[in-house]
């Protein structure tokens, strides 16, 4: 039986994500529900890798299995970085993605295209149960566009414009997403990682 691998995120189109890029690993990828994990991890940390690093390390303790768990966000330049680690409440608590893009796209009505630069982040922290964490990182630039595109992804996907591809994220097939994404980016070292201790 392969070890498991706790997907330390109730997110499911992130735990979609996670299942297509962490496929055909030396793991049983397993879910907080599959589980029966209830806990919700405050994400206290004032950066990405202070949250992630949060949410691996005490869902490892509570399961006793190695624990993936990440935090992702939006820096926009125009914005002085933000929303960045505040990116899932930037409009408020139990709001919508739409809520996230049109309270986003009203702070920048007044930006023009070339100063909409933006980047997306994405910190992944593997966790042991006896607290040692490995981290692993990707980042993808863009711009943010005027108006929502494209009906894949979530989150803030769909007024994230990839130059280069001439598309928002939300226009991109989950394989190109899966790709050029920097959760994508973040996974394939996660996986690196993962498969140089299954040959240990």
């Amino acid at each position: 039986m392969p070890p498991k691998l706790l997907l330390g995120t109730n997110n499911q189109a992130k735990i979609r994500e996670y299942r297509s890029l962490l496929a055909d690993l030396p793991h049983q990828l397993v879910t907080l529900a599959e589980q029966g994990i209830t806990t919700v991890v405050d994400e206290t940390g004032k950066t990405l890798e202070e949250n992630a690093r949060l949410k691996a390390t005490r869902l490892a303790a509570e399961s006793h299995l190695l624990t993936l768990a990440d935090d992702s966000g939006l820096e926009v330049d125009a914005l002085g970085g933000e929303p960045g680690p505040l990116s899932a409440r930037y409009a408020g608590e139990n709001t919508s993605d739409r809520d996230r893009i049109d309270y986003l796209l009203a702070r920048l009505r007044d930006v023009p295209w070339a100063r909409r630069t933006a980047r997306f982040r994405c910190v992944i922290a593997i966790a042991v149960p006896d607290g040692e964490v490995t981290l692993c990182a990707g980042e993808c630039p863009g711009l943010i566009t005027f108006a929502p595109r494209g009906e894949y992804g979530f989150g803030y996907d769909p007024i994230f414009y990839l130059p280069e591809m001439d598309r928002t994220m939300a226009e991109l097939s989950p394989e190109v997403k899966n790709r050029l994404s920097h959760r994508g980016q973040a996974a394939r070292q996660v996986r690196r990682i993962l498969e140089r201790s299954g040959e240990q």
